[in-house]
């Protein structure tokens, strides 16, 4: 019953893992109308997506992960517009991961989901650019509640390797698959149904993933934080040195993504006069690597788990190759293979470093993973919130093949880093006056005592 109970668990994380990152991209198709609107321009499905008069049909189908520039107001708008989820989120989480290390994992996740659904609703209803920004900060709230509560649910539920390696890496693989099948989702139902409709499909899944946590793991309703030991504080977890190497990483090698998903489809278009639909395309073989890199790291990390670090720093080698090789590219067949070496070095960091995360609070402080795991969301927000507004003045000031070159270094030079994380598999548990008690026999009449109280 427990094991079905927390396979059930995981399902209700990974939807709202995939809700939310669904949530972040399926705007994209649509966000150029309520620019247009704004601008007194025509807002509908048939309106040209970009402001342009080509190409509006494919681009609605098959978005590029950011709509181009095509004014310096509305470069600044969409940007702001983008980035201020990973902003809030970011300045959110440090309150997040204390507060679930205090009440436990389940009530911050419903929180986050009921947080969620407002967001998707008022994403549903909006019609200016203020309702939009409001909606959208709103998910970050959202997201730092409960992304930083699944993940650590999930670490706390699967204590054991390699079923925690198995899990959250299910999870990413969720994480990517929204990433990808939301653009063309919102598309489609844009085009069809009406701009309302792909937020009011995602609201109502939101509920009912909610209602599922709650039939499952009733927040208070179990005892389950009466329980939980104190978690260390987050400030304390910010200056572990093994934690900071292992935020560092998950920064570096997510900013690639980040500064990519809005430079590189005017790039395609001024270099190699890529289309409509190959813009729309290019993220779209990325997915199989990245699920390959998911699936090799967790069967790599089952039977050789003491090279979690020498799996993250692979990664990182290969984003940095991968990175270098994108302003070389002239076509679009080849800028597709470079974006899928970036995808699957992501895949193997986060694969092996999240589960290391959690085995860092396991030996060297308290297991109670709320802390932790919203110090990991803060290294993704500090990319993310970078990327929609700064790529963008770096190719303006220094080029796309510059940008492209200084990320590639920038995860290169890291990689050795992560050598120190090498004797990590080796650490013990800290022992305190229970685990001595449990693990030595009695030597005086104090602990006899003690051991009968406990044996009692």
């Amino acid at each position: 019953e427990a094991r079905r109970q927390r396979r059930l668990l995981l399902v209700v994380v990974c939807v709202a893992l995939l809700l939310d990152n669904m949530l972040y991209m399926v705007i994209v198709p649509i966000i150029p109308d309520y620019i247009a609107a704004m601008r007194g321009g025509t807002a509908g499905p048939s309106a040209p997506a970009g402001g342009n008069g080509s190409g509006g049909g494919n681009r609605s189908l098959l978005p590029a992960r950011y709509p181009p520039a095509s004014g310096g107001n509305e470069d600044v708008q969409i940007g702001v517009l983008f980035a201020s989820k990973a902003i809030l989120q970011l300045l959110v989480n440090p309150l997040s991961g204390t507060l679930i290390d205090r009440v436990g994992y389940e009530a911050p996740l419903l929180a986050g989901l009921a947080v969620m659904f407002l967001s998707t609703a008022t994403f549903a209803f909006a019609e200016n650019y203020a309702t939009l920004f409001a909606a959208r900060s709103l998910q970050g709230l959202g997201s730092a509640f409960a992304d930083t509560a699944g993940i650590a649910l999930i670490a706390d539920r699967y204590a054991e390797e390699p079923a925690r390696s198995r899990a959250l890496g299910t999870a990413l693989a969720c994480i990517s698959f929204g990433s990808l099948a939301a653009p063309p989702f919102g598309g489609v139902l844009y085009e069809f149904a009406g701009k309302r409709v792909p937020f009011l499909v995602l609201a109502c899944v939101c509920v009912l993933d909610g209602l599922m946590l709650f039939v499952l793991a009733p927040p208070g309703g179990t005892g389950a934080r009466a329980n939980m030991p104190v978690g260390t504080p987050i400030h304390r977890l910010m200056i572990d040195p093994y934690i900071a190497v292992v935020a560092g990483a998950l920064a570096t090698c997510n900013i690639p993504l980040a500064f990519l998903e809005p430079t590189i489809a005017n790039w395609m278009k001024d270099s190699m006069g890529a289309s409509e639909w190959e813009v729309g395309l290019t993220w779209l073989p990325a997915f199989f690597p990245h699920v390959l890199g998911v699936y090799v790291t967790v069967r790599l990390a089952a039977a050789y788990p003491h090279l979690q670090w020498f799996y993250g720093a692979l990664g990182m080698a290969i984003i940095g190759a991968s990175s270098c090789l994108v302003p070389a590219c002239r076509n679009f067949g080849q800028v597709i293979i470079p974006l899928c070496g970036i995808c699957f070095g992501i895949a193997l960091v986060d694969t092996a470093l999240l589960p290391t995360l959690a085995f860092l609070v396991d030996v060297r402080h308290v297991s109670v993973y709320g802390s932790v795991y919203a110090i990991a969301d803060i290294s993704y927000c500090v990319a993310y919130a970078l990327g929609p507004i700064v790529a963008g003045q770096i190719v303006h000031t220094m080029g796309f093949a510059q940008l492209n070159l200084g990320m590639g270094l920038a995860n290169v030079l890291y990689a050795p880093v992560l050598l120190f994380l090498k004797n990590v598999c080796q650490m013990k548990p800290s022992h305190s006056e229970r685990n001595i008690l449990l693990e030595e026999g009695p030597k005086g009449l104090y602990d006899t005592i003690k051991m009968e109280e406990r044996k009692g």
